[in-house]
């Protein structure tokens, strides 16, 4: 298993937005009766990180998307987010963070 994890980061109007997934989620597809989900290239998978870059782009973005266990449990780790806010599919946890600025 790898430790690595797909990022795509985007500035917009002040704000940072991360979209990370487990690096092994990238191109797969989770569903649950009619819900469907596509952990696309195109939406996470702008570079490869490891773990403490990772972490530091949790630690310092403003809307944080996340999907895989190790992300999830990474950000609840950090204090970023309580572990009743992670929605779980087909055994993949997604959890969103936002977190508001003065």
């Amino acid at each position: 298993m790898t430790n690595r994890f797909a990022v795509r980061k985007i500035n917009h109007q002040g704000s940072v937005t991360v979209n990370i997934c487990d690096e092994e989620l990238v191109d797969s597809k989770v569903s649950e009766g009619k819900l469907e989900i596509n952990i696309t290239r195109d939406y996470f998978g702008q570079q490869m990180v490891e773990e403490d870059e990772a972490a530091e782009l949790l630690h310092s973005c403003t809307i944080a998307n996340l999907v895989g266990k190790r992300i999830v449990n990474k950000a609840v780790g950090m204090k970023l987010a309580s572990g009743l806010s992670v929605r779980t599919i087909s055994g993949v946890p997604f959890l969103m963070i936002f977190k508001f600025q003065h």
